[in-house]
């Protein structure tokens, strides 16, 4: 286990924006976790669990307690079967599985982050998402210190949410998760960004290699890489609609997508179409390619994030009466 003291949070997350944490302790195998938490009960501070930094944001004042980081790796495929560490990248993961030909998580590819953070907020693209696939988590319950077992029912997953994101927030930190996947491949119609790449490469190979090369092409032709230029992946959540509000949305001309999970207006069309795609707003760029994208060309400051964000916000509420949800996750003390 390494501790660290006054580690600024921009070193932390992609976004890099945010001051010092007090203190940073790396897990790196079970026992670390124990004596992570009796580090923080001993010294009575706060906590926040942190896995790659992705899908999290940084404050100014930085974090007055303890930044716990899991550091743990491990990915096994047992039939149709996988166990993942929670600290094991994500893509390692899904690269795992497409090579024992095993389907329900190849067009996650490249999602950054952690396994650990998959089941948090109920990552998904294309299509797919975590709580179709998960079987279970190891956590270590923060409450009562001890380890235990959550099933996927436990969890109540929606639209990127479940209780590790919502009622139960930094209570749970995830050991390890199992998915339960299968043989085969993603049955069309696919999510027209994925079959129109499939119509202009003549793609006939379905499989979750063949899906998973096609998703990773598509994602690094639009997203940028948060390692290159700093970025949280997809800034704002989809706007989800009930049947007579997605009739009503169609009739003023605006695309609903009907999908498995429900109607959607795609966030970052509501962006672009509010003219602010490829804008830079107190150093935040709107990414040309993909509107839901922010990236940090020249913030210095969480002040500049809130800023840029809140003035896109007001744009899309504006011209479409759609008030737009932050996706990324903020380092707060409870």
């Amino acid at each position: 286990m390494k501790i660290r003291e006054n580690v600024p949070l921009a070193t932390l997350t992609t976004m890099r924006l945010g001051g010092p944490a007090r203190f940073v302790i790396e897990i790196e195998e079970p026992d670390d976790i124990v004596e992570a938490f009796d580090f923080v009960h001993d010294k009575n501070l706060p906590f926040f669990i942190l896995g790659g930094g992705a899908n999290t944001l940084g404050h100014d004042e930085g974090f007055p307690g303890v930044v716990i980081i899991n550091k743990m790796r491990g990915v096994r495929v047992d039939g149709d079967k996988v166990n993942a560490m929670g600290g094991e990248e994500w893509d390692k993961v899904v690269e795992k599985a497409c090579e024992a030909n095993l389907t329900g998580i190849e067009a996650l590819s490249k999602i950054p982050g952690t396994a650990g953070a998959a089941p948090v907020q109920n990552i998904g693209a294309y299509g797919q998402d975590i709580s179709q696939v998960l079987e279970s988590v190891e956590v270590y319950d923060t409450l009562i210190d001890e380890f235990k077992t959550l099933k996927a029912e436990d969890l109540k997953f929606s639209y990127r949410k479940s209780i590790l994101n919502s009622e139960e927030a930094g209570r749970y930190f995830v050991v390890a998760l199992t998915l339960k996947l299968k043989e085969g491949q993603m049955e069309r119609p696919f999510y027209n960004s994925l079959e129109r790449y499939i119509e202009a490469n003549n793609e006939t190979d379905f499989s979750p290699k063949a899906i998973r090369r096609m998703v990773s092409a598509i994602r690094a032709d639009k997203l940028p890489d948060p390692k290159e230029h700093a970025s949280s992946g997809s800034f704002f959540k989809n706007v989800y609609l009930n049947d007579d509000e997605a009739k009503e949305a169609e009739a003023k001309g605006l695309p609903v997508y009907h999908g498995k999970d429900g109607n959607k207006i795609n966030s970052g069309w509501l962006i672009e179409h509010a003219g602010l795609l490829g804008k830079t707003l107190h150093g935040m760029r709107v990414n040309e390619k993909a509107a839901l994208v922010l990236i940090n060309d020249s913030a210095k400051s969480y002040a500049d994030l809130a800023a840029a964000r809140q003035e896109i916000i007001d744009a899309v509420y504006e011209k479409y009466g759609y008030k737009l949800e932050q996706e990324p996750v903020e380092i707060v003390a409870a």
